[in-house]
């Protein structure tokens, strides 16, 4: 079934419900006329009225010239009138009157008999309610079957139908992804020319799976694809199959490939096809459940399709790992195309894409931005120019500057600044030592990545942060990095331990993260010289959640502490290293946390020249 709703140019014109309602309404009132004009056509003239005793007195008088008896009561008939004219009448027989048939007789009265019948109105009045109960039922269909109400079509694909008419989107439209527009490239060729491939004997993979990262663009890619072959593309999320009725879910899978065979040639595409694919068995919801009999028609529909339908099947997924592995195997998902998140060539393009929507201010260096957006994705770096065209508007610019994309950054990487929290100056003198210690440390540390802000101003959750950018991408890390890394985390927990002899709650978050880091150093990636690369546990995944809630021990208790050393002798020497970097420039230290309480906010240029350090090159990290 087609989306009445959606604005990208349905298939077909939707069906109006108020020209439905019109429609029906027009109908109803036709057949009421037809009805009236009928039986008051045939309808006799008039008759007047006239009591019995007055009938009997023109009896008498010989005027009454025709008389017919109807069901033995009622009398209707013609009398002459004054001026000789004819004049119909009727009256009702009040008692049995045993002298009225000889007295007609002897007058020589002409005398019919019959029944009397309905009245026209009166019958009009008794068919009314069936007329209107009728009229009520077929009204009410059309509306259902108009307004996209889905009684009737319970079982029917709500898969949204876009076509090749208005502004299509196409490869142009997406920033960088080379990679994967090669990929699929492929299908498009055959889309626009299937014979290139069947004559060679080759089989154009029957369904593409796109993998990535949330806000990648995968749907955008599958969009671009339909847009460069100029075919129908059905839309359909992998939630839209499953409902609590039992066998809705394969009846909208059977709908929808039906519709997708009588508009080939066409993409079908599924958005998180995990919601629907995930792993079957497991114990999870019996072997009956509506999920899996949909996953089935999912995989009987794509099996039985063929090359030459020109139906190719998309289908976008962050969490490949938790498919069936019956989607995967070739003949159904049989090519996967990764959708990666954008280097920084890419994120400069993505700017680029949605920054000419915007006034830009000539300050603004949009290679710089793309510099500082490292890790982001292109749904976050449309994000950020959205946030900062609105921070302009707030302040009533005529264009977007650098301070606007800055403060947009801050907003999306720290949180919203929570300017308003009251804040006693124990606490804010506690918190802008602990943010220092963070920051200091950055300095000292070769390895580390170069800070870019630290700030007091409350964001989110936390009173303080201070926040680091890399100079460049990176895909991997360095055992060096990771340990210097922890060192910073644990530069809040010194600060506060040395300066005031005790620590505050503050610090939970930086201990947490540094003791999953140093865990997974050792159990996952080999950087425990005493225990050596070897994997320790493995994740225990319940496949219909979706999350890891557990480890599998599969060591012994000896090898238990001999990784709870090594995760504690990482932490230690962690902590040794931040305490006497710190405490080697304890001065320094202090001298940070006053310039942070009297300016709330240090960029990396006023650290620097807080610390007397040198400028960095080319101001790398910075908008």
């Amino acid at each position: 079934m087609f989306n009445d709703q959606d604005p990208k140019l349905p298939s077909r014109p939707p069906l109006s419900g108020g020209k439905s309602n019109r429609f029906a309404l027009i109908f109803f009132l036709i057949i009421i006329g037809v009805f009236i004009a009928f039986f008051f056509r045939r309808a006799p003239p008039s008759s007047q009225e006239i009591p019995y005793s007055t009938f009997t007195s023109y009896l008498e008088r010989n005027e009454v010239t025709m008389v017919k008896i109807l069901d033995g009561n009622l009398i209707e008939g013609t009398i002459k009138g004054m001026s000789g004219e004819t004049v119909r009448f009727k009256t009702l027989i009040p008692y049995q009157d045993p002298a009225l048939l000889p007295s007609l007789r002897e007058k020589g009265i002409n005398i019919s008999g019959g029944t009397s019948g309905l009245s026209p109105m009166r019958l009009f009045l008794e068919f009314l309610p069936w007329l209107v109960g009728f009229s009520f039922i077929w009204f009410m269909y059309r509306n259902m079957q108009g307004s996209g109400n889905r009684a009737f079509q319970f079982g029917k694909s709500r898969a949204k139908r876009y076509q090749d008419e208005g502004k299509k989107v196409t490869f142009t439209d997406v920033a960088g992804q080379d990679d994967a527009k090669y990929e699929l490239q492929e299908v498009v060729s055959f889309l626009k020319n299937p014979q290139k491939f069947t004559k060679m004997g080759a089989r154009i993979p029957k369904g593409v799976l796109l993998v990535g990262m949330p806000g990648t663009g995968k749907t955008l890619m599958a969009r671009a694809v339909a847009g460069e072959a100029g075919v129908a593309y059905f839309h359909m999320s992998g939630s839209d199959f499953v409902e609590m009725f039992v066998g809705v879910g394969a009846s909208r899978v059977r709908d929808l490939f039906e519709q997708g065979r009588r508009s080939a040639p066409c993409i079908i595409f599924i958005d998180e096809l995990d919601a629907v694919g995930r792993t079957r068995g497991a114990g999870y919801g019996g072997g009956h459940d509506e999920r899996e009999q949909t996953l089935n028609q999912l995989l009987v529909e794509m099996d039985g399709f063929d090359s030459k339908d020109g139906v190719i099947i998309l289908a976008a997924t962050n969490r490949p790992d938790v498919l069936d592995p019956a989607l995967l195997r070739p003949g159904r998902f049989d090519r996967q195309v990764t959708v990666a998140m954008p280097d920084i060539k890419e994120r400069e393009a993505i700017l680029k894409i949605h920054a000419a929507k915007i006034p830009l201010a000539p300050d603004v260096d949009l290679s710089r931005v793309a510099r500082a957006t490292s890790g982001m994705s292109g749904a976050e770096i449309a994000n950020l120019v959205n946030e900062a065209a609105l921070f302009a508007a707030r302040k009533d610019k005529t264009t977007v500057e650098r301070p606007d994309f800055e403060e947009a950054r801050d907003k999306i990487l720290m949180g919203v600044a929570r300017k308003t929290l009251v804040v006693s100056d124990k606490e804010r003198r506690m918190t802008a030592l602990h943010e220092a210690g963070h920051a200091l440390l950055h300095y000292f540390l070769k390895n580390a990545d170069p800070l870019h802000k630290v700030t007091i101003v409350p964001h989110g959750r936390a009173l303080g942060m201070a926040l680091s950018l890399p100079e460049e991408d990176s895909y991997s890390r360095t055992r060096s990095w990771i340990e210097d890394w922890i060192v910073i985390c644990y530069g809040g927990w010194v600060a506060e331990k040395l300066l005031y002899n005790e620590t505050t709650t503050g610090t939970k978050q930086d201990i947490e993260q540094a003791t999953e880091m140093a865990r997974r150093m050792v159990c996952e990636w080999g950087m425990a010289e005493e225990l050596g690369p070897v994997t320790y546990g493995q994740e225990e995944e319940p496949i219909f959640l979706g999350k890891e809630i557990a480890r599998h021990k599969d060591y012994s208790e000896d090898t238990a502490r001999r990784i709870d050393r090594a995760v504690k002798g990482i932490l230690d020497a962690a902590r040794i290293s931040a305490e006497r970097i710190i405490g080697e420039h304890q001065k320094e230290l202090e001298k940070l946390a006053d310039a942070l309480i009297t300016r709330e906010t240090l960029l990396d240029d006023e650290v620097r020249s807080i610390l007397d350090l040198p400028a960095r090159e080319n101001g790398a990290g910075g908008l």
